[in-house]
Order: structure tokens, then sequence, then C-alpha cells
């Protein structure tokens, strides 16, 4: 979905035939200013978002951000002020907000993930488990998070999973079509379930290969077999307390649902003053 197209769906969910609070008492001339605080420390994203959402309720609203993407802020940190029509500044609040606490979330808790592997080289990376119509920004919030993303969809990137392979009868069968239907440019990445469904996706050319639910034990020794001629996921079950040690089994990804579904959202809110 194109952000504009999420930004409009947004904020008539929310205004719907108007907002009968703000109409009852505000003024339609008031002018006002509102000012968007951090409530806690933070990785900052969603800023553009936050002012096309104001421009999409009144273009005449100005928008001041105080801070950037990616920037990591304490509590108490100014955000954005924003000046204009009170009865639009308080129409935009919570779309406005909606966005700037998910999307900090998503960037902030990928963060921790990512500060948590630190000293190796194995990178995070997200996955489909997105809001349906968020994936691109949330997608987005894990790449300021300093995460990495996975494959966007089902159509940039060919992976075999169990229920491919159930389907093809067997991982050689499923591989032998990919590879017979493969687009150019695409990766071609095989899901196993323990180290001898590895050997055998081994005797085939494909780009990754993702160990689901493996035991430290066994992506170690997962490591050892490939010899470097495909890199290496570890998926599933992969938590802040687990994931250094995901890493220092030596993996090259380790990808972590827990970034979109499971962020929680960033404590920010605004204050409104009349000008």
């Amino acid at each position: 979905m194109e952000i504009k197209e999420l930004i409009q769906m947004s904020l008539a969910e929310d205004i719907g035939s108007g907002d009968v609070t703000t109409e009852a008492i505000v003024d339609v001339k008031q002018q006002g200013i509102a000012e968007i605080r951090a409530k806690q420390s933070l990785v900052v994203a969603g800023m553009d978002v936050a002012r096309l959402t104001f421009k999409e309720v009144d273009p005449d609203l100005q928008f001041f951000p105080e801070v950037k993407d990616g920037e990591c802020v304490p509590m108490g940190t100014v955000l954005a002020t924003t000046k204009g029509s009170v009865k639009h500044l308080l129409a935009a609040e919570r779309v406005v907000l909606n966005f700037l606490q998910r999307l900090s979330g998503i960037a902030t808790w990928t963060t921790r993930f990512v500060d948590a592997v630190r000293e190796t080289k194995t990178k995070i990376l997200d996955t489909r488990k997105t809001t349906p119509g968020w994936r691109t920004l949330e997608k987005y919030a894990v790449r300021i998070g300093g995460g990495n993303n996975h494959r966007v969809g089902l159509f940039d990137r060919y992976l075999v999973k169990g229920n491919h392979i159930q389907i093809a009868g067997s991982i050689k069968e499923a591989l032998q079509r990919v590879l017979a239907h493969k687009k150019p440019g695409l990766l071609v990445e095989l899901e196993v379930r323990n180290l001898t469904e590895l050997k055998e996706g081994l005797s085939f050319p494909v780009d990754i290969i993702m160990c689901d639910n493996f035991s430290l034990e066994n992506l170690r020794q997962a490591k050892m077999l490939v010899k470097g001629k495909v890199l290496l996921e570890a998926s599933g079950g992969v938590s802040l307390e687990n994931v250094a040690m995901v890493a220092a089994t030596g993996v090259d990804f380790i990808s972590v649902g827990a970034l979109t579904h499971s962020a929680p959202a960033a404590d920010i809110h605004m204050t409104l003053r009349l000008a």
C-alpha cells in the first residue's frame, strides 16, 4: 500500500464524518501550537510520515521537526512542533501519534537486538510478520533501527519451506522445480528442520539455508557443514535473551519476527496550546 493511501485511510477511519467534540468546543479560527515529545528514550522513526499526515489534514499546517529518523533521543526530547488551526491539529493528533509510536517502537526494539549482536558479524533480519498495509513502513523502521530486511513479499525471493517440500514430495523435487522456474536476480533460500535436510540442500545451488528452530549445537554443526558454500540463517524462538548466543554460532543472519509483531509502541505524546 502506498504511504499516502495509508495515511488517507487512517484519517478517514479516525475522523469519519467529523470530530464532533472539537466542532462543539473549538472556534474554527483558533490557531495553536502542538508539541510532540518523547516520554521515554527511543530511536526516532516516522517523522516524514508525521509531516505528511499533518499536511493531508491541512496543507497550511506548519511542521517543524526537531530531530531526524534514526536519532536516539532521551526521554523528554521534543520531536517536532506544528503550528496552525487548532481544529486541524486535533484532527491529525491520534493518527500522527499512531504512526510515530508504532514506527519508533519498532526502530527502538530493533536496535536492542542489533546491539546484542554487535560484537559479531551476524545481521538481524525482519520477516513478513507485519501489520497488513503497514509493511513498507514497518520494514523501513527496522532499517532505521539498524536491522536488515528479509524478502519484502512472496515476489522477490524464492523461499522453499516445509509446505512446499510436502507438496512437491521432497527437498530435491521442490528445488528442482524452483531452479527450473528461476527468474534472474532472485535469491533461492531453503528452510530446513534438521542437519539431514541441510546436507541434502547443499547438493543444490541455493544461496541461503534457513535453519528453523535449530539448537545452538546444531547451528554450530551447520556452520561447519556448509564450509562457506552458502549463507546460513537462524530462525525460530529468537529473543533478546538468546540472540547473542545464536549469533555466536557464526550464522550470517538471524531472522526475528518479533521485530515487527511484538515491538512495544514507543511512548510519545502531543500537547497543544493556543497561539
